[in-house]
């Protein structure tokens, strides 16, 4: 899937939000891949998860805000 923010491979934080609103099993890997293998992008997933993983709704950010906080 082509995610409108991910340029050059890079997980930026607006990039981030799009792979786990709208991303598939495949894109969350690399994500889950990427951030396992930087601290920087580990980060990012958590507080851009943060933002909204309060929300009972956002049920696949409260996924990532968890597992990032867990690694």
């Amino acid at each position: 899937m082509h995610h409108r923010h991910l340029n050059h491979e890079r997980f930026t934080a607006a990039a981030i939000d799009d792979i786990v609103s709208r991303g598939r099993w495949e894109d969350w890997c690399a994500l889950r891949a990427a951030a396992l293998d930087d601290a920087a992008v580990m980060e990012r997933v958590r507080r851009v998860c943060r933002a909204r993983g309060a929300d009972p709704h956002c049920q696949r950010h409260r996924f990532w805000w968890h597992y990032a906080a867990a690694h």
